[in-house]
């Protein structure tokens, strides 16, 4: 006959060094163990060897997903910020260029390019912008200011605050890739080892040599302010991964994969005729959103392979796919995997079949903003100046336009004769303004989402723009589904909400 056992509880366990945490809260899921029972046996025993043993030797990754850590990366530049925020199970926040004056913070310099004549134009580039970057702000504030009564209602800080911050969404379309920027994330050390690995991996020198930042720093014991704040120091000293961190390297077939698509796709475009932006169609005439029709998986994944390598509209790859034989579309997904190992997980260009997929034209500013969604998939095309750069409508409405317009066609000229020498600086010297292509792949939840979301009036103009332009592709396809995405127009404003 069955009895009642031990009465419900709920509790709270103190934080604990990650590797320590994931081997106690693994113990406690195999045995009949209390959690407290089962933390005072882990800290008896060695977790090193439970790691070796079980997720080395078993392959059990998902105990690493019950230790988290929070890391944080100073004095980075937006470029490698880009790329730490690019992972699918991360959370974390970069320090906002809606709100902050990034003028003070400096740019990064490439290693290659120091003491060289390369480093005196890029300097030159940086300058330039940063001085613009500079001189525009306390016109567009004042403007701003001049047609926006502040209700009696609100403070006067608040009032200076919201203005600023309305005023640096105009002018951080200004700030280069190279402006040096902080994240701080809360990961589990299966993502650490990850993105060890995948920074190691990395064809950017600044991302390697965080990659190995990155390890050393799970190597030591964590910064301990809080504790050293509360007086409570004990248990601490460890350090933060230390066994994932000497297992996490730099992985070959990460290291080899884009480059040799990249050289693959960008071969095909230009055979085809799809690496001249004329061949493309009048982006005038085009939404900044397109909403591709459902289309064959193999298809799709031929199409995301050239996409990533080039800078053509995906409706345009995926045309110049269906032409192929299914030999030619099998030969892309070859080349992607030929060198993959048992060890080494799909690539994201594989994350396939959402139903709904916008190929999406905006500035790289606004991006930033709209790359934190991490419940859709992003194949992001590489950063250029080739598809030009937006002009926020403010400038204009201020008659400070022509002060932009100058500063952004001199560096897109001076990147250009960069690039002839230095890849890399010319990249790092791209502004915020610039566009770039990006597609998004999602299910109907994530796109009422951020149409919801994007559009509200707290937003910036560009990505409320890009949130209300996919409601309407949506509109146009699925007048039922659209109805119930409560998207705001962006026409609609509020300078005094942010």
């Amino acid at each position: 006959m069955m009895t009642d056992g031990p009465s419900r509880r709920v509790v709270a366990v103190a934080p604990m060094p990650p590797e320590k945490a994931a081997y106690a809260l693994a113990r406690y899921s195999r045995s009949p163990d209390s959690i407290e029972d089962s933390i005072r046996w882990v800290h008896g025993h060695s977790s090193e060897k439970f790691w070796d043993q079980y997720y080395f030797a078993y392959g059990h990754a998902s105990i690493a997903d019950l230790g988290h850590a929070i890391v944080c990366f100073e004095h980075i530049s937006e470029l490698a910020a880009i790329r730490i925020e690019d992972e699918p199970l991360w959370d974390g926040q970069a320090k906002s260029s809606r709100y902050q004056n990034f003028g003070p913070g400096g740019c990064y310099t490439p290693n290659n390019i120091r003491g060289s004549e390369v480093e005196g134009l890029y300097q030159g580039i940086i300058g330039s912008l940063a001085n613009a970057y500079r001189l525009l702000h306390d016109p567009v504030k004042r403007f701003l200011s001049e047609r926006t009564t502040r209700p009696s209602e609100m403070k006067e800080a608040d009032y200076e605050r919201t203005m600023a911050a309305r005023s640096f969404d105009v002018t951080r379309y200004l700030l280069p890739l190279a402006a040096r920027t902080n994240v701080g994330q809360v990961v589990s050390v299966r993502t650490l080892e990850k993105q060890i690995t995948r920074f190691l991996s990395a064809a950017l020198p600044e991302l390697q040599m965080i990659g190995d930042d990155l390890r050393d720093a799970c190597l030591r014991p964590p910064v301990n302010v809080w504790g050293e704040l509360c007086g409570q120091t004990a248990g601490l000293a460890e350090p933060l991964a230390p066994t994932l961190a000497r297992h996490a390297k730099a992985s070959a077939y990460q290291s080899q994969v884009y480059q040799e698509t990249g050289r693959y796709a960008r071969e095909i475009l230009k055979r085809a005729g799809l690496d001249d932006p004329s061949s493309w169609g009048d982006p005038d005439e085009a939404s900044s959103v397109d909403l591709i029709e459902p289309h064959d998986p193999l298809d799709e994944l031929a199409a995301t392979w050239l996409y990533r390598g080039g800078q053509a509209p995906y409706r345009k790859i995926l045309e110049l796919v269906r032409g192929w034989t299914e030999k030619q579309k099998q030969e892309v997904i070859d080349l992607a995997l030929v060198k993959r190992d048992p060890h080494d997980e799909l690539p994201k260009e594989f994350r396939s079949g959402y139903a709904f997929i916008f190929d999406i034209l905006m500035d790289i500013g606004a991006w930033r903003d709209l790359h934190r969604h991490r419940r859709c998939q992003q194949i992001q095309q590489n950063f250029t100046t080739v598809h030009g750069y937006d002009i926020p409508p403010l400038l204009t409405e201020a008659g400070l336009d022509r002060e932009y317009r100058d500063a952004m066609d001199a560096v897109k000229r001076d990147i250009e004769t960069i690039r002839k020498s230095s890849q890399e600086a010319a990249l790092y010297a791209i502004p915020f303004g610039f566009k770039v292509r990006c597609l998004f792949k999602m299910d109907y939840a994530e796109a009422e989402y951020i149409s919801r979301l994007r559009s509200g009036v707290k937003g910036h103009w560009s990505y409320r723009t890009v949130a209300w332009q996919i409601k309407e592709a949506m509109a146009a396809r699925y007048p039922f589904l659209a109805g119930h995405i409560h998207a705001t127009p962006p026409d609609v404003e509020d300078r005094l909400t942010r």
